[in-house]
């Protein structure tokens, strides 16, 4: 068994009770992706499995065997950033930035998913091209909280990614 974590080849942990968030922080020590509540409910642990956003924190690793995984440290490097870090610093998408990577991970999902015509709880016609909104990407983020209140610079953040729509 393996999984693709970055680019690379990792094999899959024999104990098939690790998260694949444990995997990550603690046995590869890719620790960009954050431990928040540990039960689904905060978002801050979303990293994309093929391309999706999933929850690493209730996601098996062996779950993603023969499946592509990319974490916040696979989408982009300092030297050269994925276009969503670039507008969460001019935006000031972050405080503490805790939460941060896993918002990136979950918009960077986001945004393939409005490409493939993927509708919202607040799409307003499921027959048409889904408009992005404000409303919109408030609505596809719901899944990630961010307690410092940064909000508005993270829709900001998202909407000048995707082409400046709202």
């Amino acid at each position: 068994m393996a999984i693709r974590i970055n680019g690379t080849e990792v094999a899959a942990p024999d104990d098939v009770r690790v998260s694949l968030l444990d995997l990550l922080r603690e046995r590869l020590h890719l620790t960009g992706t954050k431990v928040g509540c540990n039960q689904g409910a905060c978002g801050a642990c979303t990293v994309l499995v093929d391309g999706e956003r999933v929850l690493s924190c209730l996601t098996l690793a062996v779950q993603a065997d023969g499946r592509s995984v990319t974490t916040i440290e696979g989408l982009g490097s300092a030297d050269s950033p994925h276009p969503l870090q670039t507008a969460f610093i001019e935006h000031d998408g972050f405080q503490c930035g805790y939460c941060t990577p896993g918002q990136v991970c979950a918009a960077a999902a986001m945004l393939r998913e409005i490409e493939a015509g993927v509708p919202s709880y607040v799409t307003a016609d499921l027959t048409a091209p889904v408009v992005l909104s404000r409303e919109e990407v408030r609505e596809r983020m719901s899944g990630n909280l961010c307690r410092c209140g940064a909000h508005n610079g993270i829709v900001d953040a998202i909407l000048e990614v995707a082409g400046g729509r709202a």
